[in-house]
């Protein structure tokens, strides 16, 4: 079972990955508290504590994976995401997205819940003025 998913955003890739990647950026475009420890083996906390993870892979600007979990899972379970970005034109980024091995009963929550968490509030804090 998996998702995947892919977005286009009026940013250069460096702007969608520092937005991902810094605890301020995100913590600002999510609206919630976040640490995260950009390196691969890293750590990261989001959106108050309710997801965590650490970090398997990191290539800046091209690429994030991560092993994820939400707290409401039983313990132990990781998921992994997968991040992968490219610059198709000057400032226009398409990010593709997989997220794979989570509890078969979270679909339909986390298929919307990237949209409505990541992807269109990234989207709002990609356009503000600079």
């Amino acid at each position: 079972m998996k998702i995947t998913q892919k977005i286009e955003y009026n940013s250069s890739v460096e702007e969608v990955y520092s937005a991902l990647t810094t605890k301020s950026e995100f913590a600002q475009f999510t609206g919630a508290s976040a640490e995260i420890d950009a390196e691969p083996g890293g750590s990261f906390s989001c959106f108050d504590g309710m997801i965590t993870g650490f970090t398997l892979e990191l290539e800046p600007g091209k690429r994030i994976v991560q092993a994820w979990r939400a707290g409401n899972w039983d313990d132990g379970v990781y998921s992994i995401i997968r991040i992968d970005l490219e610059q198709t034109e000057v400032n226009k980024t398409q990010l593709k997205f997989e997220h794979s091995g989570f509890p078969e009963e979270h679909i339909s929550h986390l298929e919307q819940g990237w949209h409505d968490r990541y992807w269109e509030p990234l989207r709002a804090f990609l356009q503000q003025p600079g």
